[in-house]
């Protein structure tokens, strides 16, 4: 699938350090780069109801991840999937009398334009799970063979399939070992976000499904497994173990997904691969608004497309999000805008005013590199840039290219 156009992103003399991020599995920072090259899987959207800000908070954090990346040297393979079949979308397109197939086109296409917006550097691979349900269903079929996965009936179908966690457990993976959830929290999270734990047949609650059998009136599509489509959390592990060649750097997406998506997701590659997905396991918070979080089920939404029909800046737009840090939950206002604003304002004047320096690296660039390399600390990555142009000090070209290729706002 296409994705969008890539930003210019301009280079810096020298290189920056290779970033630490957090890890949600171990509750520490780790070095997000141990191979030679560094990689990324970012859980894309379902699309529908895009592009709101919690949805381009996420992306941002990991374009900034990116820009982090490419400036301390690495080759970087970013992939992201899209939902493309999902019940989500199903409910939402018989809610609009719209075809699923449309709307989420239409969604996808409008989601595109809004990452050009904000100067969200793309993916290599941008992969709808309609693109691989072959492949799903092939990886379905092997856990079944080994024994992972298993039949349950259903009244109204053929037999669905489900994942084994417990047969799953070994050296990669065990339930709770990416989300370090107790089993409670578990349960109560499986029933809010897409599972079943109450469906008889199970043999634990908590199993996800891999492959849901054709009903009357739904989506399906020819396999080895019979007509059907895939569960949820094994599309993005076969598209990342279809697009990355080893375990993957990072993988990231909203902390909303730390269970049951991304801890499902790992145990999936682990089970299939006997290796873990990644070597680091990152979230980013969530946005509220109006005092709730920012979900499509509230209808609570500012949209990117919204606020630029509205005469934003999308480098505002780009920086009022970058004015809070990647891991927190907080609430969006109009201040957040005002605030990004002003600032865009004050920094363009000082980088019109840019002159030549004698510098071998603007000492600018250098706390940029380090502020970005500590987890993403784009707050204070901005605050710096304040200080710097409050401090008098006069803007060089490397300074203006650096909050460029850095934080993706062109100033000049």
């Amino acid at each position: 699938m296409k994705s969008w156009s890539h930003p210019a992103v301009p280079s810096i003399p020298g290189t920056g350090p290779i970033p630490q991020l957090f890890d949600t599995a171990t509750g520490g920072l780790k070095r997000a780069c141990s191979n030679s090259h560094a990689s990324l899987y970012v859980c894309g959207i379902t699309p529908y109801d895009a592009t709101h800000l919690g949805h381009a908070a996420t992306y941002l954090a990991y374009d900034t991840l990116v820009r982090v990346w490419l400036d301390a040297g690495m080759d970087v393979r970013y992939v992201q999937n899209i939902t493309d079949i999902d019940d989500p979308l199903l409910e939402r397109a018989n809610a609009t009398g719209v075809d699923w197939r449309e709307l989420a086109e239409s969604q996808v296409q409008l989601f595109r334009s809004d990452m050009e917006r904000l100067r969200i550097i793309p993916p290599q691979h941008y992969v709808g799970v309609t693109e691989v349900i072959d492949d799903v269903a092939d990886a379905v079929a092997q856990l079944l063979q080994s024994g992972i996965g298993y039949r349950v009936p259903s009244d109204d179908a053929d037999d669905d399939i489900y994942f084994d966690s417990a047969a799953a457990a070994g050296v990669a993976w065990s339930l709770g070992s990416e989300s370090g959830l107790d089993r409670d929290t578990m349960l109560t999270l499986s029933a809010e976000r897409g599972g079943d734990p109450e469906r008889p047949g199970k043999r634990d609650p908590l199993d996800p499904l891999l492959w849901r059998a054709e009903r009357a009136g739904e989506p399906a599509w020819d396999s080895v497994l019979g007509r059907g489509r895939p569960g949820w959390h094994i599309e993005c592990a076969v598209i990342a173990l279809d697009r990355h060649e080893e375990t993957i750097t990072v993988n990231g997406g909203g902390s909303d997904l730390v269970f049951p998506h991304h801890e499902y997701s790992a145990g999936h590659v682990a089970a299939l691969t006997g290796e873990p997905l990644a070597e680091i396991y990152s979230h980013a918070g969530m946005v509220a608004y109006q005092g709730e979080k920012m979900s499509k089920s509230l209808g609570n939404l500012v949209l990117v497309s919204r606020l630029a029909q509205e005469g934003a800046d999308p480098r505002a737009i780009r920086l009022a999000l970058l004015s809070e840090h990647y891991r927190s939950d907080w609430e969006w206002t109009d201040a957040h805008l005002s605030r990004a604003q002003a600032r865009l304002e004050a920094w363009s004047r000082w980088a019109a005013a840019v002159e030549a320096s004698d510098a071998a690296v603007d000492p600018l660039v250098t706390v940029l590199r380090e502020t970005l390399s500590h987890d993403l600390e784009t707050p204070r990555a901005l605050e710096r840039v304040d200080a710097h142009i409050a401090a008098g000090a006069p803007a060089s070209a490397e300074a203006v290219t650096a909050i460029d290729a850095l934080l993706g706002v062109r100033l000049v």
